[in-house]
């Protein structure tokens, strides 16, 4: 999708969980391109300031506004919904960024510490925001849930348990989101779409800096992801609703 606001994700407004990371950054840029409003929110307030100074930046006409929200409280996510749906009209897509990520030794060394820690960021956030949000997607015609899984979740390995189970329920609760949206729409398909990307891990400019040797084999730039999260408006919400969508090799 070129960036001359045309596509349909010109006059969309898109709410981004998770925006002050690299993948954030990138997807902020992305979709103020594209011509939406953005609404991002980060538990970081400093680095959620960062983020939304950086897409303003890169496109001066762009609406970027930042909330710093607790969504491991559903009420504050909640509000931060019919915040955004009563302050621009509509909401047109939440995507989740919020991640987060705790390995162990081996598998028996697993501390379920880092399980209570994965299950807030991984799992929580997911629930609120897809419950917050998914009425207000469903409302605008062209709505879209995108999140944000890793390869784990279908291949689980022996020390990454707790992150990879994460991930797997993250899924199948987007999933049921997925059904909920093709109950709705009846014999004319749903309205809107849930929709899970698949990366085997993301890298940015500043990595590849630090490591200007390394290959990052099966990596996806956090560009590439931003590109991929602006592509699902592209396709019908028949096409994308309840579909992973692979950027690494299957396993």
């Amino acid at each position: 999708m070129s960036g001359n606001g045309n596509g349909p994700l010109s006059g969309a407004v898109v709410a981004v969980a998770g925006a002050g990371g690299p993948a954030g950054r990138a997807t902020l840029i992305r979709l103020a391109e594209a011509g939406a409003t953005v609404v991002a929110s980060d538990a970081d307030p400093a680095r959620l300031a960062e983020a939304v100074d950086a897409a303003r930046y890169a496109h001066g006409g762009a609406t970027v506004t930042g909330d710093t929200v607790d969504l491991l409280d559903l009420d504050a996510t909640r509000a931060w919904a019919d915040r955004t749906e009563k302050e621009f009209g509509r909401v047109d897509g939440l995507v989740h960024l919020v991640g987060g990520w705790r390995g162990s030794p081996s598998f028996t060394e697993t501390d379920l510490a880092d399980w209570e820690f994965l299950e807030k960021l991984l799992i929580r956030t997911v629930q609120h925001t897809s419950m917050a949000f998914h009425d207000g997607l469903q409302r605008t015609g062209n709505g879209r849930y995108v999140l944000i899984s890793q390869s784990g979740a279908h291949k689980p390995v022996a020390n990454n348990a707790a992150y990879n189970a994460g991930k797997a329920a993250a899924e199948a609760w987007t999933l049921a989101m997925a059904d909920s949206f093709r109950k709705a729409g009846g014999e004319d398909g749903p309205k809107a779409a849930a929709t899970i990307l698949v990366i085997k891990a993301l890298v940015h400019e500043a990595m590849r800096a630090e490591r200007p040797t390394a290959k990052f084999a099966g990596f996806t730039d956090v560009t590439e992801l931003a590109e991929a999260i602006a592509g699902v408006w592209d396709r019908p919400a028949t096409e994308v609703n309840g579909q992973r969508l692979w950027l690494t090799p299957q396993p």
